[in-house]
């Protein structure tokens, strides 16, 4: 079954909710799918908002896309990534083909359900995005096993391997799977007991009886894992994707076939580019597999409509993003997807680099970032290079969901959009908007929503309300509340802000996103303090830039050394004084400000492999810091001028 189309009504009002008056920006053509909501409200001040567009039908598992593209586009890639060489480089590109992808489906699949395998003995991936992983994972779609992948930061970066751990102890697995046994061992056999099967993609764990990829991918399928697949159905498990986890442990996710496949529709409704016939979506991305965004977002939309997805080994990072532009340089994505720090490198780089500007904005439709606020002097930059290059902008889609909501749920509705904006929600998805002291919170009920976390009972009567919504905890407000089919604007979340000694509230959404405006391009992000103090304080994570405010360092010298840098410090107080002549009272005024030379840390919940920051998780694990910073004895505090 294909996506359906928007009524051509819907396409038509898109296509004039887009058109620029005059002297207005001009933007690259794209089809707005949801445009419109009914909005009702009750006594008690809560509302519910929903697309008029009703959600059209979607397929009942994701598997008969695979089986549907095999048919009819056997030779098209599915997916590709650049070879390892010996040297830790990349070489030319591998391919798998959709044919070759259902093929290895029905092996692996085949050699999953002669090992018995099942939900409550599933499939844990710990490894990074790579070819076999999309195999195995394939294979237990195909099969009807569950798998997990699981952040290979997990096992790579962590040293304790608490959270490796408590994923092992929730699952029970009884297979797993890492790509390189020599970086994963010991992770493996710190945490994995003798019953468990460890299958590498090359190499051996020393004393453990290791199953190789190419076994595996070997083995002959018979009917039964043709049965198998014929037996799932929307309510079968396809895997558990794990929450990033804050001051508690990470929770299963459950994800359904229902939930996969309605969300997928409702992505090709909002979206309509997606579901193009004439041109399948074509991605580079990185994102990681065992997050929502990369893994059920991008992955299932290539499978839906028939796309392909090169795997990006780069990422946003110093070290790494040198990768990501060499791939961009190469390959011409229709859609492109990111995080905001992402965003930024590729935003710096277009300026100098016309080989990098010329193919990237090549064929491109719409850009798409999640996973943290984007600054608004990155838009300016991105906006620029555009209009030099090609004459027109393109369109940077956004909106809001999570791991429990597919994770698509709600989606801008013109070309026109501002940082924060969040748009209407996806058609077939309910919105309760629940005022929540000054706030709103926004919950979700629709067929994409997980029926809850898997063997945890209590987290699932806790995470919905007695209408059967689930409560996000984000909190939201309309962009403009006379134009309410304009959407709604992210508004922070509820648990995030908090109150000062004085008992004025601060909103800590919208002050991180100012913090992180005025600090652009040095400013990753900005942890919010102040809670029972008198006054509002920041610390900051910088990105790699800073280092370009300290000249006369070297450039590996201490982040510690260069933060202290009179340069440095002379810059952001400058940022703060800023920060400061804007306030408008103590709830938006930063009192105090410090720079943080400690990375974020990934075993302590800190940090995803996004690169987003866990404000609670920073706060708890920093409570000797933030009480210093308030107390005036940590070194180095920034204060702004004194109030007239």
């Amino acid at each position: 079954m294909s996506a359906a189309r928007p009524p051509e009504g819907a396409r038509a009002a898109a296509r004039s909710a887009q058109a620029p008056s005059s002297g207005a920006p001009r933007y690259r053509a794209l089809a707005f799918g949801i445009t419109e909501a009914e909005l009702r409200h009750t006594a008690d001040g809560t509302a519910y908002l929903k697309a008029v567009q009703p959600l059209q039908p979607y397929p009942d598992r994701l598997t008969d896309r695979l089986v549907h593209w095999a048919q009819v586009a056997p030779d098209r890639t599915f997916m590709a990534r650049r070879a390892r060489m010996a040297d830790g480089s990349t070489g030319d590109w591998v391919h798998l083909s959709y044919a070759q992808a259902l093929d290895a489906a029905r092996s692996i699949g085949q050699a999953l359900l002669d090992r018995g395998l099942s939900a409550e003995r599933p499939v844990l991936i710990a490894s990074e995005n790579d070819l076999e992983h999309a195999q195995i994972a394939l294979g237990c779609l195909y099969a009807g096993i569950p798998w997990a992948p699981a952040s290979p930061a997990y096992s790579l970066v962590s040293q304790d391997y608490d959270k490796l751990r408590h994923l092992v102890n929730t699952l029970t697995p009884g297979l797993v799977y890492a790509a390189d046994a020599p970086r994963y061992e010991r992770a493996l056999l710190a945490t994995l007991g003798p019953e468990v099967e460890i299958v590498t993609g090359s190499g051996s764990v020393p004393g453990r009886a290791t199953t190789s990829f190419a076994a595996l991918r070997a083995t002959r399928p018979t009917p039964a894992v043709d049965a198998a697949m014929r037996a799932t159905g929307p309510d079968t498990i396809t895997k558990f994707l794990f929450t990033s986890g804050s001051t508690k442990l990470p929770k299963a996710v459950i994800n359904t076939q229902r939930m996969w496949c309605a969300n997928q529709q409702q992505m090709a409704q909002s979206m309509p580019v997606l579901a193009d016939p004439d041109t399948p979506p074509v991605l580079l991305d990185w994102l990681p597999w065992n997050h929502t965004f990369g893994g059920n977002h991008n992955v299932g939309l290539t499978l839906m409509h028939g796309g392909t997805l090169y795997i990006d080994d780069g990422k946003p990072t110093p070290a790494l993003i040198g990768e990501t532009l060499r791939n961009l340089r190469e390959i011409a994505p229709t859609v492109y997807f990111n995080v905001p720090t992402g965003f930024e490198a590729i935003a710096n780089a277009m300026k100098t680099d016309a080989v990098l500007r010329k193919n990237l904005l090549s064929r491109v439709r719409m850009f798409f970032y999640a996973g943290a606020a984007l600054a608004q002097p990155v838009w300016d930059t991105l906006h620029a290079v555009q209009e030099q290059e090609v004459g027109e902008r393109i369109v940077m889609g956004t909106g809001l969901g999570m791991t429990e909501s597919g994770p698509f749920g709600l989606y801008i509705t013109r070309p026109e959009v501002k940082s924060g904006d969040l748009g209407l929600p996806a058609a077939g998805l309910e919105l309760k908007l629940v005022p929540s002291g000054d706030k709103t919170e926004v919950r979700y009920r629709g067929p994409n929503i997980t029926p809850g976390y898997w063997r945890s009972p209590e987290a699932t009567a806790e995470a919905f309300d007695d209408e059967g919504f689930f409560c996000t905890g984000d909190a939201v407000a309309w962009i403009d509340p006379a134009r309410p089919n304009l959407g709604l604007r992210f508004d922070g979340r509820i648990a995030e802000d908090f109150k000062l000694a004085t008992g004025t509230f601060v909103s800590v959404g919208p002050l991180r996103a100012k913090i992180i405006a005025a600090g652009a391009p040095f400013v990753q992000d900005a942890v919010i303090t102040g809670l029972n103090e008198k006054e509002v304080g920041a610390m900051l994570f910088t990105t790699g830039a800073v280092r370009t405010l300290a000249p006369g360092l070297s450039a590996d010298a201490p982040l510690a050394e260069v933060l202290v840098q009179p340069p440095v410090l002379a810059h952001f107080q400058r940022v703060l004084n800023d920060l400061a002549a804007q306030a408008t009272g103590s709830a938006n005024r930063v009192a105090r400000l410090i720079l943080l030379a400690e990375p974020p840390s990934i075993d302590k919940g800190e940090v995803t492999d996004k690169g987003s920051i866990n404000q609670r998780a920073v706060l708890k694990h920093r409570a000797e810091l933030v009480a210093a910073l308030h107390a005036g004895t940590a070194p180095n505090t920034l204060l702004p001028p004194a109030k007239n």
